[in-house]
């Protein structure tokens, strides 16, 4: 969890680092400092400051012009040429000259302020407290970039969660191709999509031919076996994103086929039978040929309002029902007016 902004506030890791080659000033410095809520850390030399940065994050840097070796300036170009250290805020602290190069100079080289000795400690304190606060709100700010980054985290691996979830729901446990649960919902949906569009809808029930006597002969698992293939080879036969094949239940599959007319289903529940047949799923047990073979009734309407899906799709279970009449492994079709 991070920090709330009352724990930043009381200078918690708030470091201001104070530069001059002389320890009497440091001293002056940092008692002038010591009243407010942050850790001071000092250094002697520019290269002794430069090596201070990687090991801390500065809220700011009070930073001497004259110093043997390497100067203010030059550290600070050295600050700003580092991605580590080029954002933290320099205020110059300098006996020099105030004339404008010297203070242009500064400015150029990164320095957002400027204090003369001698020091005014009001001025020293309030300068100083402004860019705790600023670097407190610029800390608050991450802490609550990275709680909102998780959240967004969280919540989108959630969704993920939920379409999983929700893909399973629609999803039959033993075929993996939609359930009856998804047949209803989508068949509501195109009965509707096709009414307003002014399109037929057809649709095809089709029932495993003796199924019953192929799972008692041989077996549950065969039995599911069977399914899964049938189930496999009906929709690998879907032609368009649009159309869908479902387990309406037992050894009973759907398709439907928004935008088509009766020509059209017949053709597709033709090809299902054949592509059943070609499957040479061997059946010892059927009265109708020795491997698995479909039968399917279709239906096909112009929906409106004022019709309902049901009767529609129970025009399509008495049209399979007829073709398992007719002998099985048969397309019995039926048009709507």
């Amino acid at each position: 969890m991070g920090k709330g902004f009352d724990d930043l506030a009381q200078g918690e890791n708030v470091n201001v680092l104070i530069v001059d080659d002389r320890p009497e000033n440091l001293l002056v410095l940092e008692s002038i400092l010591e009243g407010l809520d942050c850790n001071i850390v000092k250094a002697t030399s520019g290269n002794e400051a430069l090596g201070l940065m990687l090991d801390y994050d500065f809220a700011l840097v009070l930073l001497d012009v004259q110093m043997p070796e390497m100067d203010g300036f030059e550290t600070a170009e050295l600050m700003r040429g580092s991605e580590l250290t080029r954002n933290i805020p320099i205020i110059f602290v300098t006996a020099i000259s105030k004339e404008q190069r010297c203070i242009f100079k500064g400015y150029e080289v990164g320095a957002v302020d400027y204090l003369f000795k001698p020091i005014e400690p009001v001025i020293l304190k309030s300068k100083v407290k402004v860019f705790i606060e600023l670097y407190t709100q610029k800390r608050l700010l991450e802490e609550q970039t990275k709680l909102l980054e998780l959240k967004v985290k969280e919540l989108t691996e959630l969704k993920e969660e939920n379409e999983k979830l929700e893909s399973l729901s629609i999803r039959d446990g033993l075929t993996g191709i939609p359930n009856r649960r998804y047949f209803d919902q989508y068949i509501e949906m195109n009965w509707k999509s096709c009414a307003r569009e002014a399109v037929p809808l057809s649709l095809i029930m089709i029932d495993i031919d003796y199924f019953k006597d192929y799972n008692d002969n041989y077996g549950h698992p065969k039995g599911d076996d069977c399914l899964i293939q049938v189930a496999q080879t009906l929709a690998s036969g879907a032609k368009r994103p649009t159309d869908l094949v479902a387990r309406y239940g037992g050894e009973e599959f759907a398709v439907v086929l928004p935008g088509t007319g009766s020509e059209g289903a017949k053709k597709v529940a033709e090809r299902i039978r054949r592509d059943i047949e070609s499957m040479g799923l061997t059946h010892e047990y059927s009265k109708v040929k020795p491997y698995v073979t479909v039968s399917l009734g279709v239906a096909t309407i112009l929906p409106s309002q004022g019709r309902y899906a049901d009767q529609f799709i129970n025009s399509a279970d008495k049209a399979l029902y007829q073709a398992k009449q007719e002998g099985r492994n048969r397309v019995v079709s039926v048009e709507l007016p």
